[in-house]
């Protein structure tokens, strides 16, 4: 448990260790962002830890070099073969008070909400989003020319036609299991909920197998080139879906649940993937929750402590003060100035 002022790191902390893990860490900040401002700047930046995992200690460092938008993980001092590897060795999921408006958003904030749960439980789901993405680039770019080489078109169709349907069957399969986990109580008290996935790719998935559904999304890319040309991008793919949330009990959308409500929701969603995480692989994920408490009455607040408890979950929490957080059992920690202080 952190507590601490406004301004005096807490957040900083959490984001550090969210950097151990693939991705943009718990901001989405670009990583030139990240480093130390003023005159002892660097431009550069690095994490590392020590971790204790169910084969032994590990180690994970990452950091940016002379190019500052890029970073670089080790692996026990080494670079490791991929991504992936450091995903398989650590998952960290996190709750943020910008995540309070995931429901009222774009679309946009709950597919990237969606694939961070997806890659704490499938690593390799990251490279299928961003192989899309950059076929998908490519695909636009010839576009935009004017008369771009059908053959050079078709390859980047089918390029995007593969990875998307690959990631769209992961989406769907984590859905499925996380509704499946929701609906055996693990995230009890907080309510019940429904999870869907609105996606065509995902469900002509439901009546099709992939190879067929490939076919059909080529095609589809095909016959959209000029519609997609005047649009600027595809108008199929992972890009393109949503996440759907819903009351479990009742049917309402979380759009039209209270700030408290879903906010509930949204602590359910955590615990239930991550409980769904340890299931599957084992070990527990890193749960960062910074201000977890804000909008929860005292009921719910007990009912995050003791689902922390239950769950044996390693989690570190963030809060301006120790009193709110006092029925929770936990290692109290003051953050000053960028500086850690036992109480």
């Amino acid at each position: 448990m952190l507590t601490g002022p406004n301004g005096s790191g807490k957040t900083n902390l959490l984001e550090a260790i969210s950097l151990l893990v693939p991705g943009r860490g718990l901001r989405g900040t670009k990583f030139s962002e990240l480093a130390r401002q003023g005159a002892e700047a660097s431009g550069g930046w690095a994490v590392a830890a020590t971790l204790q995992g169910a084969d032994g200690p590990f180690e994970i460092g990452t950091g940016t070099g002379e190019d500052t938008e890029r970073r670089v993980f080790r692996l026990d001092g080494a670079a490791p073969r991929s991504q992936a590897e450091i995903g398989s060795k650590l998952a960290a999921v996190w709750l943020t008070p910008q995540m309070d408006r995931l429901f009222t958003e774009s679309a946009s904030g709950r597919r990237k909400f969606l694939d961070r749960l997806v890659v704490a439980r499938e690593p390799a789901h990251a490279r299928q989003i961003a192989a899309f993405e950059a076929a998908s680039s490519q695909r636009n770019r010839l576009l935009a020319e004017g008369r771009p080489d059908p053959d050079w078109l078709a390859g980047l169709e089918d390029s995007m036609a593969r990875h998307a349907v690959a990631a769209t069957a992961t989406r769907a399969e984590l859905v499925t299991r996380l509704n499946a986990a929701l609906a055996s109580g693990v995230a009890a008290p907080f309510p019940a909920v429904a999870l869907a996935l609105d996606c065509v790719i995902a469900s002509r998935l439901a009546d099709a197998p992939a190879l067929a559904v490939e076919d059909w999304l080529r095609s589809a890319l095909r016959d959209a080139r000029p519609a997609d040309a005047a649009r600027g991008g595809a108008g199929f793919g992972p890009n393109k879906a949503d996440l759907l949330i819903a009351d479990a009990q009742t049917g309402r959308a979380a759009a039209l649940s209270s700030t408290g409500q879903q906010k509930s929701m949204l602590i359910g969603i955590v615990l239930g993937h991550a409980a769904l995480i340890t299931a599957t692989r084992g070990t527990a994920p890193i749960l960062l929750l910074d201000e977890p408490l804000v909008h929860l009455d005292e009921a719910k607040r007990l009912a995050l402590f003791e689902a922390l408890t239950a769950q044996n979950l390693h989690a570190l929490l963030t809060g301006t003060d120790a009193e709110p957080f006092a029925p929770l059992q936990a290692a109290y920690y003051r953050v000053r100035e960028g500086r850690i202080e036992a109480p």
